[in-house]
């Protein structure tokens, strides 16, 4: 799991999503808390998430063409500056009248992860390759990813209470800037591409994008699971707030609970690193969604963080596993010179999925239950397994499908 740490620009990279994560994962209790607080509206609180989707949906495919156009290490940097200015923003939120303002931060904010998360991908197989490298460098970021939930979420939550919700804005905006600067730093490689283009252009390349992921069985099969899946983690997203208020006593132990995630994390990347060139795809992308939703579902069904936690680490176990199998098949079936533009498609459809699940389970939650919301949303999640057995065809595990040029 840590042979890519060996590349200097990949060490580098690795810096910068680790700090700009650590960030955000210090508001993601805050922030609905903070409209919770401020709105008493379980629903207004829902919608700060769908709010983050919105950009996506309806710009997705076009950031994955300029992404394959421009250096991706500006993309990244330039994404990184607007992220930063954006969530300031959020300082400016003092009541309910200023609620609107919570929402086109974090839209603008979701603008600069859209240009972001694409060139990422895009640019990570150019930096060590389809190879091992690459689910070493995959399962790390997986295993970051587990440190962070573990630390950011409950010290978000502990934080909010002891010195207040505007610090915690100000450390994400410098873990952007912090991520910017560490790009900066990295080597510009061969397969950024700075190519000018018109309009006509543009759109003649987003059609190439979607004709390879038309014909592309892996890469097309990969969109449809991890598009239901996603969404169904969304609209159970949506209900964490709202019930750790009632269930788990306030942002403080829905925070520890949250922990959970990152230890999941931590102790699902090394088997994961190992399955994932070992395992076909489609029988891993079976089962770990089945158990994640046994996760959801036991979570919901706790009434303390004694029940919550253990719970939390299954969902982080096999989430984990769904979302690193999912980000390496996609990374070798695809051509890097492609890469950026179905990244772009494969994150837009994760966009609208999550959108319209923030947005059902935040309606469904007011005209049922906490409950009932988490079966519906646990049981679509289950069935993106059952969905991977249909899509997904079963390539020999571990081989590149492209040559990385």
């Amino acid at each position: 799991m840590l042979q890519a740490l060996s590349d200097r620009d990949f060490r580098l990279l690795w810096l910068a999503r680790s700090t700009s994560m650590l960030g955000s994962w210090l508001l993601v209790v805050a922030v609905p808390f903070q409209v919770l607080e401020l709105t008493g509206s379980a629903m207004a609180a829902g919608l700060t998430l769908a709010a983050e989707f919105l950009p996506p949906v309806l710009l997705g495919p076009i950031a994955g063409v300029l992404v394959d156009r421009w250096d991706r290490r500006r993309v990244m940097i330039a994404a990184d500056v607007l992220r930063a200015v954006a969530v300031s923003a959020l300082l400016f939120v003092r009541d309910p009248a200023d609620l609107w303002l919570v929402y086109v931060a974090l839209v603008a904010e979701s603008v600069g992860t859209l240009a972001f998360r694409p060139a990422a991908q895009a640019h990570l197989p150019v930096v060590v390759g389809t190879g091992p490298l690459l689910s070493s460098a995959n399962s790390l970021n997986s295993f970051t990813d587990g440190v962070v939930r573990l630390a950011g979420a409950p010290l978000g939550g502990v934080l909010m209470g002891v010195v207040g919700f505007p610090a915690l804005v100000w450390i994400d905006v410098a873990g952007y800037a912090l991520s910017a600067f560490a790009i900066v730093k990295t080597a510009k490689l061969v397969g950024d591409r700075g190519e000018p283009g018109g309009v006509r252009r543009i759109l003649a390349e987003l059609v190439e994008g979607f004709a390879f992921l038309r014909g592309e069985r892996m890469a097309m099969g990969l969109l449809v699971v991890n598009t239901l899946f996603l969404g169904a983690n969304a609209s159970l997203t949506v209900l964490l707030a709202p019930f750790g208020a009632q269930e788990l006593g306030g942002s403080g132990p829905t925070g520890l609970a949250m922990s959970g995630l990152g230890i999941g994390f931590l102790i699902g990347a090394p088997p994961v690193r190992y399955l994932v060139d070992r395992v076909p795809t489609r029988y891993l992308l079976a089962g770990a969604p089945a158990a994640t939703a046994v996760g959801f579902v036991l979570l919901f069904r706790s009434t303390s963080l004694i029940g919550a936690l253990p719970a939390a680490v299954l969902i982080g176990v096999f989430g984990s596993a769904v979302l690193v199998t999912t980000q390496t098949a996609l990374q070798r079936a695809t051509p890097n010179a492609v890469l950026g533009r179905v990244s772009g498609v494969v994150f837009t459809g994760e966009a609208v999925a999550t959108f319209a699940g923030a947005v059902l389970g935040s309606a469904l939650v007011e005209v049922t239950s906490i409950p009932v919301t988490a079966y519906l949303a646990a049981a679509a999640t289950s069935l993106s397994g059952v969905l991977a057995l249909l899509v997904v065809p079963s390539p020999p595990a571990g081989t590149p499908r492209h040559d990385p040029s």
